[in-house]
């Protein structure tokens, strides 16, 4: 007589769920940057000279950080009938702030982004022990988000 038996099947079986719900009230933020001095002067058919008559590139100054151009002298060279052109621009800088700004202030500069801050309003968010995640939606600046995980691992 011969017997057969079946070996038994061993195996380390794991199964985890996790449940999650996260919430986020927005601060308020002001990004703020400043732009500097630009000027620049051409021309053809035309002397140019800034500051004065002596060959000087500038003699403008500097006050709180802003350019002032000194003066600009165009004398135009070309004789009867000749064409000429000159052209000029100029971009004042933003002055320089003497004092570091206050929480919630907006710097007086050129490129500024400010958004105000969250409103967390009816904004909600639950993990029940039967793994049931609810959320509810809050004003403006806010976020929930809610996961439920589930894994099988086996060895």
């Amino acid at each position: 007589m011969l017997l057969i038996a079946a070996l038994p099947a061993r195996a380390d079986i794991n199964h985890s769920i996790t449940s999650s719900v996260q919430l986020t009230v927005n601060a308020a933020a002001t990004q703020a940057q400043r732009i500097g001095s630009q000027f620049s002067a051409a021309g053809t058919g035309v002397d140019l000279a800034i500051g004065d008559d002596a060959g000087r590139i500038s003699n403008g100054t500097i006050t709180s950080g802003v350019y002032s151009p000194g003066t600009v002298i165009a004398t135009q060279n070309a004789t009867s009938g000749e064409s000429f052109s000159y052209s000029q621009s100029f971009v004042q800088a933003d002055a320089l702030s003497g004092a570091a700004p206050s929480v919630g202030a907006v710097p007086n500069y050129s490129n500024v982004t400010s958004t105000a801050a969250g409103v967390a309003s009816s904004l909600a968010g639950s993990v029940t022990s039967a793994g049931v995640n609810s959320i509810t939606a809050g004003g403006a600046g806010t976020s929930a988000i809610s996961s439920i995980e589930s894994a099988i691992t086996v060895k």
